[in-house]
């Protein structure tokens, strides 16, 4: 039975074996995708959780056939989860060249260094849209509606409740 020893103690070791084997610019390999890929996710979940809302706000009219002024938690979790599906899928491949990026050094493959272009290039064309720029983006689409979900659910929530907190605090006192 052999046992492997660790390459690297803790992290700060990871990080100062790497910064000295390879340099500073590795250690931020990756970052670039990564924010690209929050322009794309966060613009359409934001356009498309408001626009859901608004649809969904003018199809429900109240008992005194007015439209209500905010969503129930459950339809603001399923506005949600859908914004965070559409916006995970659509930026993706980005994620996909960033983790590519990242794991360059590792992996054996110096071609993913080279910019975020080249390297969804060389995984498009060797591994194909959906086995190479989509691979496991089905796992996204379980763990990202619930994210996406909870995470506007919550938001409008504690908006609803710092108004309310709002309107008492303007209340005159006698």
């Amino acid at each position: 039975m052999y046992f492997v020893l660790p390459r690297y103690a803790n992290l700060i070791d990871v990080v100062r074996m790497t910064y000295r084997e390879e340099g500073l610019r590795s250690l931020y390999r990756g970052f670039t995708p990564a924010l690209a890929g929050i322009l794309p996710y966060s613009g359409i979940a934001f356009y498309t959780f408001e626009t859901l809302k608004e649809w969904r706000i003018r199809k429900r009219i109240m008992p005194d056939g007015q439209p209500p002024k905010k969503l129930r938690p459950v339809e603001n979790l399923f506005c949600g989860a859908l914004a965070g599906v559409l916006g995970q899928t659509a930026s993706y491949p980005l994620d996909i060249v960033r983790r590519r990026m990242q794991t360059a050094g590792v992996t054996g493959h110096p071609e993913y260094t080279q910019s975020i272009l080249s390297t969804m290039k060389i995984v498009y064309q060797h591994e194909g849209l959906f086995r190479g720029l989509y691979k496991g983006v089905t796992m996204n689409w379980i763990k990202g509606p619930i994210a996406a979900g909870v995470s506007f659910t919550t938001f409008h929530q504690l908006q609803h409740l710092y108004s309310l907190w709002q309107n008492l605090e303007e209340r005159p006192t006698t």
